[in-house]
């Protein structure tokens, strides 16, 4: 199933699906599929899979990063904020 989402190869069998959609945003999906060439089916296709791409991506980096094991604590005293007035203080360039 994951190798769906991962390639593009199109032998392997499609299922098809009923998806709505507002007025807007299905004219504004036929017109880019329209500019790039594909049926509306093709780029709701490849819109998906992009997304799936994409957010197994993410999982796969957040599940790296915190396979990392225990994080550094931070060491010294704790120190304020600095004050909105010290952050935007411009008095070197008057």
């Amino acid at each position: 199933m994951w190798r769906l989402f991962t390639t593009l190869d199109r032998s392997s069998p499609m299922k098809n699906i009923t998806i709505t959609l507002d007025d807007e945003t299905a004219a504004q999906a036929r017109v880019e599929a329209a500019r790039k060439n594909l049926s509306l089916s093709r780029f709701v296709s490849d819109v998906v899979q992009k997304e799936m791409r994409e957010s197994g991506k993410y999982g796969e980096a957040m599940r790296r990063y915190l396979s990392r094991g225990p994080f550094k604590e931070l060491e010294g005293h704790p120190q304020c904020y600095p004050t909105r007035e010290e952050t935007h203080d411009r008095s070197d360039i008057r």
